[in-house]
């Protein structure tokens, strides 16, 4: 008994965390360039993939620009060049904060929240690709779980480090 078991765990171990991170690395890119089919099949040119997923990073409420930096791991400045982006393009609306004015609080207007609609209705289509009977529905739960936990590792892994990320 000890020894399958044994074996089995080795046969586990065989998959790295870096080739979890390259699968993942690559499931990124082919999911931005879904986003990028499904704009340009829309008609839609002003802006790219990183911006959508932004704009689902933003969400239905409305936060602070600390707060979506945070949320979405994005970089100070590639966050703020895409929010400028997305406000001059009329997707998202961005005020004054009124408790200070240094700080903004940003939150998306009815062309970001249409956009954002017709991405998730898009989105069940791809979905159905991958969850075709119960079992496979399981297993994707199953995969999301795994990847949350593993993004809650490697966080506490950086913070617990010192390391921002970016760096």
């Amino acid at each position: 008994m000890s020894d399958d078991h044994d074996r089995a765990r080795s046969q586990l171990a065989s998959v790295a965390h870096l080739d979890i991170v390259r699968v993942v690395e690559r499931l990124h890119r082919r999911s931005l360039d879904l986003i990028r089919a499904d704009l340009l099949e829309a008609g839609i040119d002003d802006l790219s993939p990183s911006q959508v997923m932004m704009l689902f990073t933003i969400g239905s409420g409305e936060l602070s620009v600390r707060d979506l930096i945070e949320r979405g791991y994005y970089l100070g400045s590639n966050a703020s060049y895409s929010l400028k982006r997305l406000v001059e393009a009329e997707y998202v609306i961005r005020t004054a904060s009124e408790r200070d004015r240094r700080s903004a609080r940003i939150k998306l207007s009815e062309k970001g929240l249409r956009l954002c609609d017709m991405i998730k209705h898009i989105d069940r289509t791809y979905h159905q690709l991958v969850t075709r009977d119960e079992e496979e529905a399981r297993e994707l739960e199953i995969t999301f779980r795994t990847l949350k936990r593993l993004e809650q590792a490697w966080s506490n892994a950086v913070r617990y480090r010192g390391i921002r990320p970016g760096e």
